[in-house]
């Protein structure tokens, strides 16, 4: 059996990889060959584009495999590639599909946990990032109610552990290497926001592969089952390295400061009920 993973350098890359080859998947994984990781030595590497047909045709030549993972790339052009290439499409995108996640604006009056079924921000003139988000999974399930393939979406939060760009964990890690003793905290710290560790999240993604008929044409929520706010967040970290902080409260719109930690000003959570009850998600890693 043959796998093609999109991206597989990044966070969750690995673990999928590791996923699909201790199922008995041939590995090849798609990537621009910027950020090259150890990985094992049998998976294949495509380097190429993937934001556009042309460059993802031309790279893939006539390759087909029995499942896709598209974890990279512009969506709604690797979902039209595979049309013919894969019968397994595995998907993933982000939470700011719901309206109100990314422009606060625009949220849904105190609708939380957020259910898939939520409403999705659909109009390209007030946010066209969030618009194009909601387009690439239109375009999967698309492909999927065609016949193309069997599809599975997922809808990741922000991830959290190895391999970050940009963690917010090292604003409070680095505050503490500093030795400072006072942290601002906006709201007492009690702002709860969906995350997910890296390696839970490609769990989930496993669980799909062992289930095409239970999860096709689904889109699933998912997020670690353990939820903290932040002021809990703070604590686990300055706990693990020997640390403790004095909080200084204030109100959000004073808290500038302090905002690339402490996130929104409002709760974002979602709701897993779905992918707990279908696929049987739980944390494999706890917080």
């Amino acid at each position: 059996m043959k796998a093609l993973v999109y991206g597989g350098t990044g966070p969750t890359g690995p673990y999928v990889i590791d996923g699909l080859i201790k199922r008995g998947y041939q590995v090849t994984i798609f990537h621009r060959g910027t950020h090259e990781i150890d990985l094992p030595k049998e998976v294949e590497h495509i380097h190429g584009d993937p934001h556009f047909v042309e460059t993802l045709e031309e790279a893939l030549g006539s390759n087909t495999y029995d499942l896709t993972i598209a974890m990279y790339g512009r969506l709604r052009f690797t979902a039209q590639v595979m049309q013919k290439r894969t019968p397994r499409f595995i998907a993933v995108g982000g939470v700011g599909v719901y309206r109100g996640w990314i422009n606060l604006a625009m949220s849904e009056p105190s609708r939380i946990p957020i259910h898939e079924d939520a409403p999705l921000q659909t109009e390209p003139e007030v946010d066209k990032f969030s618009y194009r988000m909601v387009e690439a999974e239109w375009a999967v399930m698309a492909g999927h109610q065609a016949g193309h393939y069997n599809a599975t979406h997922f809808r990741y939060p922000m991830i959290y552990g190895p391999r970050q760009l940009a963690p917010r964990e090292w604003s409070i890690v680095r505050r503490i290497l500093d030795g400072r003793q006072r942290l601002i905290l906006a709201d007492g710290g009690l702002t709860l926001e969906s995350r997910g560790y890296a390696e839970n999240m490609a769990h989930a993604l496993m669980l799909a592969v062992d289930k095409p008929d239970a999860c096709a044409g689904q889109i699933y929520n998912v997020r670690d089952d353990g939820l903290l706010d932040t002021k809990d967040w703070v604590n686990v970290i300055a706990g693990m390295m020997g640390h403790r902080f004095e909080f200084v409260e204030m109100p959000y719109a004073l808290a500038r400061p302090a905002r690339i930690y402490n996130g929104r000003s409002q709760h974002r959570v979602l709701d897993i009920s779905k992918v707990k009850a279908e696929l049987g998600y739980t944390d494999i890693v706890p917080i």
